[in-house]
């Protein structure tokens, strides 16, 4: 039986470590099924790196690329894991889609960043790798971003249905995807970037595991009408964002020099994350039935009840229901992106991101 053989490999905004799936992308039942996934977490001294990376600094040049080597040797291990977990040579692999991890994201500007060593990754992989998606799409006159609205129209629309799929990483993106019509999509703003900030600085811990924090504090009205007045929120699309906006100078101007409860700021984070998500969907999204969570968020049962009560008329599940694990989405993602560039299809929509027309994406490593 043909088999298609891709590999996603994704690090996101919320810097909690790599997840990479092995899946067969060929036609016919059991299509976009994985094979083998792993996570890989981030070290803590790499993490600590990467979020320095996020501003200027001293010698920033070359902490990025001993920064990019460390990344390059994480992301070629979970390539084997995945391959050596599935039972699958890394010369059956047709290619992997390695996005690399993003550290400056200014597409006003015309540019973005990934920190990555794809010639590495193939290298040390043995495999083709396909990265750099963001640039031809930017040089075309786009944001760069979101790139996964093209996956999920192929995997997550209903001819019955309309549906909305978020992925709340980081920063959170919505795809629209109307039974007929043009599918669009943008980021909405923070997903959990300023929830996991906020609880690693009063906590001490990366993230608020399933927002048990969050729900003991109260939400605070004027501090959430504060982050609510944020400019970004009511730019129309197509737009995309991360933490060269959404960071801790944000924070900090937002909260002041008032004394506040440190439970009642991580209340108040997921309501902003939860209505800036249920705000664009209310505004873009008209008419909307059914809403599919994926990321890290999506099992954040705290944040996933605010989005269900700020959306009262919409079904809102994760995505396991329409076959994905939420917490492949992404990964899943980029396989079928590096498909789609190693045949010389478009991978981006120019609806979503503003390009000035459909591009193949990516730069091609070859094994």
């Amino acid at each position: 039986m043909s088999r298609e053989l891709y590999a996603g490999v994704m690090s996101g905004t919320s810097l909690d470590g790599i997840d990479a799936v092995l899946t067969d992308l060929a036609p016919g039942p059991g299509a976009y099924r994985i094979l083998a996934s792993t996570h890989v977490d981030f070290p803590a001294e790499l993490r600590r790196e990467l979020l320095a990376l996020q501003a200027t600094g001293p010698d920033e040049l070359v902490r990025a690329a001993r920064a990019a080597q460390h990344l390059a040797d994480l992301y070629a291990y979970a390539l084997r894991s995945v391959c050596l977990a599935a039972g699958v040579p890394e010369r059956d692999v047709a290619a992997a889609g390695v996005h690399g991890q993003t550290v400056r994201h200014r597409p006003h500007e015309g540019w973005t960043a990934q920190l990555n060593s794809a010639a590495r990754v193939a290298e040390l992989a043995s495999m083709t790798v396909v990265a750099d998606f963001r640039m031809r799409d930017i040089a075309a006159g786009g944001q760069g971003a979101p790139l996964v609205p093209a996956f999920h129209a192929a995997v997550f629309r209903d001819h019955e249905r309309h549906r909305v799929v978020a992925n709340l990483g980081g920063i959170a993106n919505i795809t629209d995807l109307p039974p007929r019509g043009e599918v669009r999509g943008f980021d909405t703003g923070p997903g959990n970037v300023l929830l996991d900030l906020w609880h690693a600085r009063v906590r001490g811990g990366p993230f608020d595991a399933e927002g048990r924090f969050a729900a003991t504090g109260s939400v605070d009205a004027r501090l959430l009408a504060a982050m609510a007045a944020e400019p970004y929120l009511s730019r129309s699309p197509p737009k995309s964002t991360g933490r060269d906006l959404f960071d801790a100078v944000w924070l900090d101007r937002i909260l002041g020099t008032t004394d506040r409860d440190p439970a009642d700021v991580q209340a108040t984070l997921a309501a902003f994350t939860a209505e800036s998500l249920a705000g664009a969907i209310r505004d873009h999204c008209s008419g909307a039935e059914e809403l599919l969570l994926c990321g890290g968020g999506a099992r954040n049962s705290d944040l996933v009840a605010r989005i269900r009560a700020a959306l009262p008329a919409i079904t809102v599940v994760t995505t396991d229901t329409a076959g994905i694990a939420s917490e492949h989405v992404e990964a899943l993602a980029f396989a079928w992106l590096a498909r789609e560039t190693i045949a010389g299809r478009p991978g981006n929509l120019p609806a979503v991101t503003g390009a000035a027309g459909p591009r193949v994406l990516g730069a091609i490593y070859p094994r």
